[in-house]
């Protein structure tokens, strides 16, 4: 199955500004990009850099005034799938280096805030049953609702409010899922369904490895209900929303215009 994605947003920059772009579809073995293409407007500077842990790529531009971009891709997806429920929990000391960065605290996840409540609602869980648990309770006792959270909520804001966007229920879920000594990081993600059509935000967790013995594999989940990890197209990953977001702007910029279609073949 192909995942099909139309990107298309504008900003204007008063003054001369650096900015710092994540859009597209990374190029990682799990997903294959069967075609794509990127316009951008005339900047005085643009660059591609790695994003974080190698996994796509950032523009960097540097510019003036209005700025458009638009992407088309094709995808195809192919990564691990497995039940959840059956993954076991790595301890900290058998995992690989480039993932104990995903046990900390971060801007938006602080997993010590969380800690005592999770030891003691899902004191009867561990490894991928727990991920499964917080993912449910979450579901549960959360309500979707836009314009109740911003560019500062914090996971503990959104466990108090109990209501969010996906951006606010990945980041509840990865705080959670670090207060378990689960290492867990923040997905940007194009996914059909999702509704509004928008860039979408899901977890990643790090659990044992049911194929390998004493190895790890990283594994999606959305406490949304969205987003289909056999469907989902892996734009960026970072240790929350600050990581990776689709624009980050080092000066005064004024947001336009945002289409984004994604659908499946």
């Amino acid at each position: 199955m192909a995942i099909n994605i139309e990107t298309k947003f504008s900003f204007s920059l008063p003054d001369i500004t650096d900015v710092l772009l994540q859009f597209e579809a990374a190029h990682v073995p799990e997903q294959r990009i069967l075609s794509c293409h990127t316009e951008l407007s005339v900047a005085e500077h643009c660059a591609r850099v790695p994003a974080q842990d190698s996994i796509g790529e950032r523009i960097w531009i540097r510019a003036e005034g209005e700025f458009s971009v638009s992407y088309v891709a094709q995808v195809e997806i192919d990564r691990q799938l497995a039940d959840l429920k059956t993954l076991k929990r790595l301890a900290p000391h058998d995992m690989p280096g480039e993932v104990v960065q995903y046990l900390f605290d971060s801007r938006y996840c602080a997993a010590d805030t969380l800690q005592t409540l999770v030891q003691e609602e899902f004191s009867d869980t561990t490894g991928g049953a727990r991920i499964a648990a917080i993912r449910d309770w979450i579901a549960d006792k959360f309500t979707y609702a836009a314009g109740v959270s911003g560019p500062q909520t914090t996971a503990l804001d959104s466990f108090v409010a109990r209501q969010g966007i996906c951006r606010d229920y990945a980041h509840v879920l990865i705080a959670m899922a670090r207060a378990s000594a689960i290492p867990a990081r923040y997905v940007a993600c194009y996914a059909p369904g999702v509704e509004p059509p928008d860039f979408h935000a899901i977890a990643e967790v790090f659990l044992g490895d049911p194929e390998t013995e004493g190895g790890g594999t990283w594994q999606m989940v959305d406490a949304t209900g969205m987003a289909d990890p056999a469907h989902t197209v892996k734009i960026g990953v970072g240790r929350d929303a600050a990581d990776v977001s689709f624009l980050t702007s080092f000066g005064m910029t004024d947001f336009g215009d945002k289409q984004i279609s994604v659908t499946a073949d």
